[in-house]
């Protein structure tokens, strides 16, 4: 009898919880706790997926019907944005041992969700919880210190791709890089086989990232791509690892920026969105890989218009993906930034860091 009693709870638990979670909207949802140095989610209500910085980059996961799906949001409010603005997306995109094509975070279809593109994402404390959503519930995620350095984790899940494909990555801030976070990859239980795992920012279009800083020289999306006025991707380019600047400690970094001072004042063709009109100061995005080897790869593609529109970016071909590619294996960790240094002071800085 007690059994069945706890069933009937349960059930009428989830019915409840179901009902409650179909009425809600993001904006309903908690916004998080703000400490001196964090920004997480707040515990025990329905609450905003953020982490990442007080005074820094901040992260958050798509829920409820905040679209589109498949993405991890980054947030630059430093860059005189508003706080929920987002200034880039990155993507998962796996790629099965043996083939080519990519599964795409962004783009396929759920299979947990019938009729909604876009993978469903879900965080946790840990690296064990691979089959609970947990969407209007996001952990705190984990604050330890490392070597004198607060640091804030959490684990970003997918769900299951098309191709087999089961991936995570954890992502970690310190107290000590407010502009930058670091992923790293994994696959998770019965997953297929992987070659590459690619976390690409997909979206360098809004702040018209033009120029990539290579270790001796500069490339711009014109001189890439000189006649396309086309309104789908570009072909990608691909960099070597010897192309890229090293730092002292080995580490290779793949550099991009808007070639505008002030990319705020530019003056956008009728019809364009709201979405793509870009705010704020100016600000150099970069990937690093930690570990690189003689497969790491630079890759970009670019577009003429804007996604999903017909309206042209104003000066012209621009960097839309925007990512680093090697060889996969469980624990590839990255670094991703956005910093309102100059490229140049940029740099100059890491060249000189030990």
């Amino acid at each position: 009898m007690k059994n069945i009693i706890s069933i009937a709870l349960f059930c009428l638990f989830t019915l409840l919880s179901k009902a409650q979670h179909e009425k809600l909207k993001f904006e309903n949802l908690v916004t998080p706790d703000t400490s001196k140095v964090w920004i997480q989610p707040t515990q025990g209500k329905p609450a905003m997926a953020i982490w990442g910085h007080t005074k820094g980059i901040s992260v958050a996961i798509p829920q409820l019907d905040i679209m589109p799906r498949g993405l991890i949001r980054i947030f630059t409010p430093y860059l005189n944005h508003e706080r929920h603005i987002v200034t880039n997306f990155i993507a998962m995109e796996p790629v099965p041992a043996g083939q080519e094509q990519r599964g795409l975070s962004e783009l396929e279809m759920s299979s947990w969700d019938p009729g909604i593109r876009g993978k469903r994402f879900w965080s946790s404390d840990n690296a064990d919880q691979t089959s609970n959503s947990n969407e209007i519930f996001p952990v705190r995620g984990i604050i330890e210190n490392k070597n004198g350095i607060e640091t804030l984790s959490v684990y970003i899940f997918s769900e299951p791709f098309d191709n087999g494909a089961k991936v995570y990555v954890r992502l970690r801030f310190f107290e000590n890089r407010p502009y930058e976070f670091e992923l790293t990859s994994y696959t998770y239980e019965n997953s297929t086989e992987l070659n590459n795992f690619i976390l690409t920012a997909t979206m360098g279009n809004k702040a018209r990232l033009r120029t990539l800083y290579l270790d001796s020289y500069e490339k711009n999306s014109a001189d890439i791509w000189p006649y396309y006025t086309n309104d789908a991707f570009t072909p990608h380019a691909f960099f070597s690892l010897k192309d890229m600047i090293q730092d002292p400690k080995g580490f290779a970094y793949f550099i991009a920026a808007p070639n505008e001072k002030d990319p705020s004042t530019a003056v956008y063709a009728e019809g364009t969105h709201q979405h793509w009109k870009y705010t704020g100061n100016v600000a150099t995005q970069y990937w690093i890989s930690t570990n690189p080897s003689k497969e790491t790869q630079g890759i970009v593609n670019g577009r003429y218009t804007y996604w999903a529109s017909k309206s042209p970016i104003p000066g012209g071909i621009s960097f839309e993906n925007f990512e680093m590619k090697e060889l996969f294996k469980n624990g590839n960790r990255y670094i991703f930034g956005i910093t309102p240094e100059s490229p140049e002071d940029f740099i100059n800085r890491i060249k000189k860091e030990k």
